[in-house]
């Protein structure tokens, strides 16, 4: 997938976190909390909780560096969230198909189930990679693809 979003942005907030496991509960507050600024459904706040959530952890487990940025674009009919560490490696992120018994390795597997578009890139500028996911949505106030 490339990195283009899918519409023009109507509205973009950035935030760091560091690089520790209790940022993902920080990141996902900071989420909602613009979300509801702007107006959008609780449906589309709880698809992006769970987005965060594991695009946040999975920078925390893979990255070499001391924070992670977050973005969140809100584009004219889907919301784009982006997570950026500072690398740790040449291996992009993928799909990895775990057993039954394993407690890790599903994140990227529920951002594909939930997410109109996601992918990967190496940062533009800098070390790092920027892994990010589409939520599709009818604009605030409206509910977007069900989860």
């Amino acid at each position: 997938m490339t990195g283009a979003p899918s519409g023009t942005a109507v509205r973009r907030y950035a935030f760091d976190v560091p690089a520790r496991t209790d940022s993902v509960s920080l990141a996902r507050r900071r989420s909602k909390d613009m979300l509801t600024g702007w107006g959008h459904h609780e449906d589309l706040h709880e698809t992006a909780a769970l987005v965060i959530s594991e695009l946040v952890t999975n920078a925390v487990v893979h990255t070499a560096g001391d924070h992670i940025l977050c973005e969140l674009t809100d584009l004219q009919r889907a919301l784009r969230i982006a997570v950026r560490d500072l690398g740790c490696g040449s291996a992009g992120p993928r799909l990895c198909y775990s057993d039954d018994e394993e407690e890790r390795g599903r994140g990227l597997l529920l951002v594909d189930a939930v997410s109109s578009a996601w992918g990967t890139h190496d940062a533009p500028y800098g070390p790092g990679r920027i892994v990010w996911a589409e939520l599709a949505h009818g604009g605030p106030g409206k509910a977007g693809r069900p989860c």
